[in-house]
Formats: C-alpha cells, structure tokens, sequence
C-alpha cells in the first residue's frame, strides 16, 4: 500500500510541477469565516489563468467536522503542504482581519520564498 501511495504521490508531483510552468498556482489562505469571498477569489483568479489551491472545508461557515477531536491540527498541516506546491498564497483578508492560523502561513510561505498577495492591503 505505501508503495503505491508513494507512485501516486510522484505521479501527481510530476504533473503539478508540468503544469506550473504553464500556469502560476496560487494557495488561497484566510480565516474560513470568509467563504463568500474565498469562492469570489478562487472564480476570478482562475479566470486570469492562475491555478488555484483552496481549502478542503469552512470550519466557520458551517463544516462542524473541522472541530472534531484532530481534524483542525490535521488541516492546518495539510494546508502548509498546498503552501509548498504554490507559487505564491493570497491572503483572504476582509476588513484587515488576519487571524493566527493565517498569520502563521503568511510566515511560513515568506519563509519558503512564497510571493504573499493580499486581498485588502495589509498596511490599513
């Protein structure tokens, strides 16, 4: 079974890394109690031709199962990871509001040498 995990994985490693030099692939970051925006985001970057890596579920819109007992710890992880396949993050950042599981990848992508775009400036 890992074996064939590990072929999967390279296999999608090889196509993702295909498609980035055709296509700049973003990773959509921000508290998910901005949904609405998040989906406004995701529509109007893929219509400029960015791929786009959003989250798997709204724990603030609705998707109680991000609470459950090492859910929340896993996502955040997961997350981190789609950091890594991205060329640069855009900070869903409504009224200024960066909360501390955003700010943490907002640090974690500078230090991966991340572009950071932010969707209100920052400097409010």
């Amino acid at each position: 079974m890992i074996r064939r995990i590990n072929f999967v994985y390279l296999q999608t490693l090889k196509l993702i890394t295909n498609m980035v030099g055709r296509f700049p692939v973003i990773t959509l970051c921000g508290s998910t109690r901005f949904k609405e925006q998040y989906l406004e985001a995701q529509k109007r970057l893929t219509l400029e031709g960015n791929i786009i890596i959003s989250v798997g579920l709204f724990g603030h819109s609705g998707d109680d199962e991000t609470w459950e007992p090492g859910i929340k710890e896993m996502l955040d992880n997961m997350h981190k990871r789609k950091i890594d396949m991205a060329d640069a993050i855009y900070v869903i950042n409504v009224g200024g509001y960066i909360g501390e599981s955003t700010r943490s990848e907002i640090e974690y992508a500078k230090s991966h040498g991340k572009e950071v775009i932010y969707l209100e400036n920052p400097e409010k």
